[in-house]
């Protein structure tokens, strides 16, 4: 993987964590800027998965396994698209919490994938 794609994954993730805790605690629900931030890390994710799979069919082989890489991957490509449709549903402060518990699992995501495939020099 590329080291520098999952750190930035990661902080923009971590990012978007606090920008929607505080939209929660201030007891707004998740507005239009919030799905721009939605949009930028869920892009990201994207192109993660899709630079894994070029990875895995050059034949790079991930240190603990393909399948759970794979499922590493898809998984953190699609948490935040599914926080983003079930703030939707919610249209109270609990969708934004909803989107940053996402975003925080999917930075544990990104520190798994990095060490999945095998860590620095990996």
């Amino acid at each position: 993987m590329i080291d520098a794609l999952t750190v930035a994954l990661g902080v923009t993730a971590l990012l978007l964590a606090a920008w929607c805790g505080f939209a929660a605690y201030r007891d707004q629900p998740t507005k239009d800027w919030h799905f721009i931030g939605m949009a930028v890390v869920a892009l990201l994710a994207i192109v993660q998965l899709g630079i894994g799979v070029v990875r895995l069919a050059g034949g790079a082989d991930p240190q603990q396994g393909v399948a759970i890489f794979v499922a590493y991957l898809i998984g953190s490509a699609l948490a935040v698209p599914i926080a983003a449709f079930m703030s939707l549903t919610e249209r109270t402060r609990w969708g934004s919490a909803t989107v940053s518990a996402a975003a925080v699992v999917l930075a544990v995501l990104e520190v798994r994938l990095y060490d999945i495939w095998g860590g620095v020099g990996g």
